[in-house]
């Protein structure tokens, strides 16, 4: 069997309340049940899957970072509300120049007005925005498509 792709997924802040927080924009499932369901998805294409989440700015950062040491290939982030405002992520993400997508659950552009900027989406291999917590397996699944690509 091929070698296992690593990839991290990264969840901002907020995220730990999904399931229960505004779920007409974000749905029921709760982010250990999101989390479950890419597992098994990555598991089947032989993906080892790290999961992160983080309410401060500062620690995703430091994962970020960290993701260099351990040899991530590809970085799947829902960074919520930090898209729209830190500099200091889109910074990390540039330093280690590990291909990401940018995930939303919910479709930003159709939003508050100031949901639509994203500092880390021009930086980004793509965005997901607005097909609920499916978003994440299309990304997975797209991520190793990408990867396969590469080490063809």
């Amino acid at each position: 069997m091929n070698q296992k792709f690593k990839i991290l997924l990264i969840n901002g802040p907020n995220l730990n309340l999904l399931g229960t927080r505004e779920p007409k924009i974000y749905g029921s499932d709760t982010l250990p049940e999101i989390i479950k369901k890419i597992k098994s998805t990555a598991n089947i294409l032989n993906v080892k899957l790290y999961d992160f989440q983080s309410n401060a700015e500062h620690k995703i950062v430091e994962k970020i970072h960290e993701s260099k040491l351990l040899k991530i290939q590809f970085i799947l982030i829902n960074p919520g509300a930090f898209a729209h405002t830190s500099i200091s992520i889109r910074d990390a993400l540039l330093a280690v120049q590990i291909p990401f997508f940018e995930i939303h659950i919910s479709n930003i552009f159709s939003r508050e007005n100031f949901r639509s900027h994203s500092w880390i989406s021009d930086i980004s291999c793509g965005i997901i925005s607005g097909f609920g917590t499916d978003g994440y397996i299309c990304a997975l699944n797209k991520s190793v498509n990408m990867l396969i690509k590469k080490s063809l």
